[in-house]
């Protein structure tokens, strides 16, 4: 028997009435907040991604499915989401015209790493990316739209922040942290080794306990931030601090890609084991001027939808649509005409076998519909439908043109 591919899920029951109402909360947000969708391709150039999340990064260095295709091209899944719409944006010309640009988008990822409850190789994310907006007041709304979107969901967070400098500060803070490691240099993992050399500050994003160890005596960023940095850090906790949003200054919050500069947030819960993470974000002013783009703020966020699954709170669901039956072989070219009338403004399903009344109800019940409506012998000669309203436990008969 043919299996899915290991780390790759199919969504059914009851996940993918979690699945939806996730997409139907998060857009509905994303909309309010000013923001349209945009879809890229699930496949594109490896380089993309090499340039933007970084070869420094686990990403690029172990997770990718990359492949050559029949054209003789280097091409890879999509392991995230941003650089696509980044490609997309510069693609379209839309860093010279200038502008806001905000967009959302939502669809699967794929990372070839050890998959886990919550963590799989095929996943899908929901992502927000803003375009042209140099102000720390757009990294605080990406954070309450985070947070707007787990309230709405009744999942509880916590928030971390950090800054990770730009580049005013940020190389003499690397030099500061390199020659800390240099001391350290046969201490610390392999990975951390080969971190040091080609991104340094991703060392402290190393999951190994010795490590951990090692750099909480390590030389802090938000010590190191020249005066722009520290004065945008300083008043986008004021903002969160005026909105009532609550969080946790992490000095080794980094991000698992390359790109990001000064604001890094990430929204963790203690409800989904040691991998906490289940949203993140931050600014990466620098990006677009990395892929041949003209030199664009932006910042967005990405939410793993698979980890968020099990928190979700759904609302109480209340009856709707339309159930239809026919109680009578010769009723059902008749019970197809009615649904598809129905159907055309309200949510109608159809029984085609002929089956009892007490049935027809059972399976009006299981489908949590509002209306079971049947036709029977008599009905079907007197050119009527019975119809009970399963809510308010009414009945009643009336003509098919009525309906």
């Amino acid at each position: 028997m043919i299996q899915s591919l290991r780390g790759m899920n199919d969504i059914l029951s009851p996940d993918n009435e979690r699945f939806e109402y996730f997409l139907k909360v998060a857009t509905t947000i994303a909309t309010n907040y000013g923001f349209s969708y945009i879809e890229t391709p699930l496949l594109e150039e490896t380089a993309l991604f090499k340039r933007s999340v970084g070869e420094s990064s686990d990403i690029v260095g172990k997770e990718m499915y990359q492949f050559i295709d029949k054209g003789e091209n280097d091409v890879c899944l999509r392991p995230e989401g941003t650089a696509g719409v980044v490609r997309a944006f510069i693609q379209k010309k839309l860093d010279k015209a200038g502008g806001i640009h905000r967009w959302f988008y939502h669809g699967p990822m794929f990372r070839y790493e050890r998959p886990q409850k919550g963590r799989l190789r095929e996943f899908h994310q929901f992502g927000i990316e803003s375009f042209g907006v140099d102000n720390v007041y757009e990294d605080a709304s990406m954070i309450m739209m985070v947070a707007d979107i787990l309230t709405k969901l009744g999942i509880g967070y916590k928030l971390e922040l950090n800054s990770l400098g730009d580049q005013n500060c940020m190389p003499e803070y690397r030099d500061s942290l390199v020659n800390f490691l240099n001391k350290r240099e046969d201490a610390i993992c392999e990975d951390c080794k080969r971190r040091k050399i080609t991104n340094p500050i991703r060392v402290l994003d190393c999951k190994n306990r010795e490590c951990q160890t090692i750099y909480k005596e390590a030389p802090k960023l938000l010590e190191n931030l020249c005066e722009s940095c520290e004065s945008d850090f300083t008043k986008l906790k004021t903002i969160l601090d005026e909105n009532n949003i609550s969080y946790e200054i992490d000095t080794h919050l980094v991000r698992g890609l390359d790109y990001y500069s000064k604001t890094a947030f990430e929204f963790v819960s203690d409800e989904i084991g040691s991998q906490s993470a289940i949203a993140g974000g931050g600014r990466y002013d620098r990006l677009i001027e990395f892929l041949d783009g003209k030199a664009t703020p932006a910042v967005g966020f990405a939410i793993g939808i698979e980890r968020l699954l099990e928190l979700i709170k759904m609302p109480e669901s209340s009856r709707e649509g339309w159930y239809f039956g026919a109680m009578d072989e010769n009723a059902i070219t008749t019970i197809l005409k009615a649904t598809a009338q129905k159907r055309k403004s309200e949510k109608a399903v159809v029984e085609y076998k002929p089956k009892n009344l007490k049935n027809h109800l059972k399976g009006a019940d299981k489908l949590n519909a509002l209306y079971c409506a049947v036709i029977g012998e008599n009905e079907l000669n007197d050119g009527t439908i019975w119809i009970k309203n399963l809510e308010e436990k009414t009945e009643r008969t009336v003509k098919l043109e009525e309906l």
